[in-house]
């Protein structure tokens, strides 16, 4: 008689009250090895040295008779799968049980699913077999597919080992840009403590300066008063030295178209007057003496400077000459003019600067100065002339 079909109470079944081909799936499919050698170690109290699969066929063997080793199974499996038993618990007939195993058959808990319908107090032979079969095809179903992963796993592998050989890259240019940038941050960090430095020295600067002022401007009320005053006297004495300068300048023009002019109305004389005697000699007659003054000639040519001394010397003075700051130290200028008694400036070819001091000087110390534009002996000649006029003629009735 088949023992599953004379089962008709509501116990359900033990694995020893299985029948004799459900064993082998029943270990394979609900228990790992690892956790089938752990009860076998624990009910023999050692450790097992057989293969897996000698420790599986002793399993089952030891799985088709209630003994210590089939109670440890049964414990073992009825914990591991308590909540696949409790879901079969209100299934009371063979048709939802065998409903509720084709559902739960593809879905991801099938050992607990085969525990559960196995051993409910419904399952008879005929559906024992049919869902001992239903394993067998979905173990196979399961090898290929393990297979198949296997595939899918050695190809992940090898994609894993190129991606972590372009990550190990990555992450070391990214090491080398993220060296670089510190380099760069603190560079930049230095700098903007310098700049910032910088700025903070002008500031204390600026504010030191302001507090100056401000104490300045405390201490004499009218200070700002009094540098306006300073720089418009400034800008007018520029403007008086501006208009000064435009003055002898237009001087120097008047004088020389009036020599243009004598010049031309003598020529026009000669021409008109036929057999006339020649005109006197305009060159102004020789003075007298200079009694050793010293006369002091600023600017003149270079090679004129023989000439100029000859002509003094000759009227009993002595000769000093200054360039006017072309060669000369201006500087000298001031002793220069101190030595001498009368002061000859000819205008055409000296400094401003040296202009100026020469008529600076003459106007504080009354010296007597004359401005001549061109620089000539018969100019010298008539300056000597004009200081010491020449001896009146004598009588001679």
């Amino acid at each position: 008689m088949n023992p599953r079909a004379a089962h008709t109470g509501s116990r359900r079944q033990r694995i020893w009250d299985l029948g004799r081909h459900a064993h082998c799936p029943v270990i394979g499919v609900c228990l790992p090895m690892g956790a089938v050698r752990r009860l076998v170690d624990k009910v023999l109290g050692g450790k097992t040295v057989a293969s897996d699969y000698e420790l599986h066929c002793g399993v089952n063997t030891e799985c088709k008779e209630r003994g210590p080793i089939a109670e440890a199974v049964q414990k073992e499996l009825d914990r591991r799968y308590a909540v696949a038993l409790r879901h079969t618990q209100a299934i009371k007939n063979r048709e939802a049980l065998a409903a509720w195993w084709h559902a739960q058959a593809s879905g991801p808990d099938v050992p607990g699913a085969l525990w559960a319908t196995l051993t409910h107090p419904r399952c008879d032979a005929a559906l024992e077999e049919a869902v001992l079969q239903d394993i067998h095809m979905i173990q196979h179903q399961n090898g290929a597919a393990d297979r198949a992963d296997v595939a899918r796993l050695m190809a992940l592998q090898h994609e894993n080992e190129v991606l972590a050989r372009e990550l190990g890259a990555a992450q070391q240019r990214c090491a080398l840009q993220s060296a670089d940038h510190a380099r760069t941050q603190n560079a930049l960090q230095s700098e903007l403590m310098r700049v910032r430095a910088e700025v903070l020295g002008r500031d204390t600067l600026l504010a030191t300066l302001e507090q100056d002022l401000r104490s300045l401007e405390a201490a004499v009320p009218s200070l700002r008063g009094r540098d306006e005053l300073t720089r418009r006297v400034a800008e007018q004495t520029e403007r008086i030295q501006d208009l000064e300068r435009a003055l002898l300048r237009a001087r120097h023009d008047a004088e020389r178209e009036r020599h243009r002019a004598g010049e031309a109305l003598l020529e026009l004389q000669q021409l008109r007057i036929e057999g006339a005697p020649a005109p006197a000699d305009p060159t102004p007659p020789e003075p007298t003496t200079l009694s050793e003054r010293a006369v002091l000639c600023v600017g003149g040519r270079a090679a004129s400077l023989p000439v100029y001394r000859r002509l003094v010397e000759g009227v009993g003075g002595r000769f000093l000459h200054h360039d006017g700051g072309e060669e000369d130290n201006v500087n000298r200028l001031d002793s220069t003019l101190a030595a001498a008694d009368l002061v000859i400036c000819q205008t055409g070819c000296i400094s401003h600067n040296a202009y100026w001091r020469v008529k600076d000087h003459c106007r504080r110390t009354g010296k007597r100065c004359l401005f001549v534009e061109n620089p000539s002996s018969a100019s010298l000649r008539r300056a000597l002339h004009e200081w010491v006029p020449a001896p009146a003629p004598h009588d001679e009735t």
